[in-house]
């Protein structure tokens, strides 16, 4: 039996259903790359265009990662009660604080963790900085949104599947159109306390507001005492062409949620704003027993200072807008939209994606997704060359034009 039969046969036996994942079983990655048998022969060699949903922006098993990882699994120290203090984590916050250019930072596990704790800090804000009345505050958030998973946050979902059978669902939430700044202004009352966002909605299928969306966004919330709060989970770390892609409006939002490529393929996530608005927090009001590590915390150090330091964000840029012009010369006829910004690209079908995702990996060795049925999403890690994109664009025109 071969081992992604192996595989296979264990997950269809004992994991649970949640995913509909390509039979591909990665065993070993660097860079760009993973492999499918030990060994790394070419015939078992796949380029990876979807880097755990952008959670590898430095790549596959960078070697300053590595390094670091090894590093601090050597002093023994990975997980200590926050009880104590531990020196990875007081210097990740420090960068934190540096990048997003706010005071304090709050430091988690996950995407949806960091959600959750941008909305419990936004309304405690509310009631004790606002004068909201209690039990009062009002989220406003956008439809299409994807901030993750948990009750709360599928709660104000507009994706049907992802409430289906979950409720009921926690209140204080009112949805508006994507990038509608009418609609921002007309939901906005004496109670609300917040507009969580995502500057560009990834799962959605890399859809981007109208230029100075935004921009406008953040003055509504400074005349109404509302926080702004950037979702850039997805988008952050260069996956744009900017470190954050609220940058691209020159906009500073109140509060920033990171995760995925912050921790460079371990598990961290953080929340940042000023002090403020975290100081209504006080010892024993939030907590995470992970949160902060200071093994998921070394590694995320190094995990920001590569982005900053090897040119990442400007290669994210300039092969981006590469890739994004040489995807728009396709002549297909199952093509209805191309677009994207950085290393950060949807190439949009009038029919089913996934046979073409399959075809791409079976035929040519290229792993993507498709999101939302008939979007291809393209992500690679932001160590991708020139050389590497003109081999994966040949894959896509010979799938998109012959199937």
């Amino acid at each position: 039996m071969s081992e992604l039969k192996r595989v296979l046969d264990l997950m269809d036996s004992y994991s649970a259903k949640n995913y509909s994942p390509l039979p591909v079983n990665i065993v070993e990655a660097q860079g760009c790359w993973v492999w499918t048998e030990p060994g790394r022969k070419d015939d078992h060699k796949y380029l990876d265009c979807l880097s755990a949903y952008g959670a590898l922006n430095q790549g596959y098993n960078h070697p300053r990662i590595a390094n670091a990882a090894i590093k601090q699994i050597e002093t023994g120290v990975t997980v200590t009660s926050r009880a104590f203090l531990n020196t990875p984590m007081a210097d990740l916050c420090k960068i934190l604080s540096e990048v997003t250019e706010k005071e304090k930072v709050l430091l988690m596990n996950t995407g949806a963790e960091a959600v959750e704790s941008a909305i419990k800090i936004a309304r405690k804000w509310g009631y004790k900085k606002k004068g909201i009345p209690e039990g009062k505050a009002k989220v406003i958030v956008s439809a299409n949104n994807f901030h993750g998973r948990t009750i709360s946050i599928v709660g104000f979902s507009t994706e049907d599947q992802y409430k289906d059978g979950f409720g009921p669902f926690t209140p204080g939430f009112e949805i508006i159109p994507f990038g509608d700044i009418e609609a921002l202004e007309n939901a906005i009352d004496e109670n609300t306390c917040a507009f969580m966002t995502e500057p560009a909605q990834g799962e959605a299928g890399i859809i981007f507001p109208p230029e100075g969306f935004l921009k406008k966004a953040k003055e509504l919330c400074e005349k109404n005492s509302i926080l702004l709060i950037a979702d850039e989970i997805q988008s952050g770390f260069g996956r744009t062409g900017k470190l954050f892609c609220s940058q691209w409006e020159n906009v500073i939002p109140d509060m920033y949620v990171l995760a995925k490529a912050l921790g460079g393929g371990y598990p961290l996530s953080a929340v940042t704003c000023d002090e403020e608005v975290m100081g209504v927090l006080n010892p024993g009001d939030h907590g995470s027993t992970f949160g902060g590590n200071p093994f998921c915390s070394a590694i995320a150090l190094e995990a920001v200072k590569i982005v900053l330091d090897e040119d990442l964000i400007e290669n994210s840029r300039k092969m981006g807008e590469y890739m994004l012009e040489e995807l728009r010369k396709i002549d297909s006829p199952y093509i209805t939209d191309v677009r994207g910004r950085g290393l950060w690209i949807a190439i949009e079908l009038n029919t089913s994606a996934r046979p073409f995702c399959e075809k791409l990996q079976e035929e040519h060795h290229i792993l993507c997704k498709e999101t939302h049925n008939n979007i291809i999403r393209i992500a690679p890690p932001l160590t991708i060359t020139k050389e590497e994109i003109d081999w994966a664009l040949e894959a896509f025109r010979t799938v998109l034009l012959k199937s």
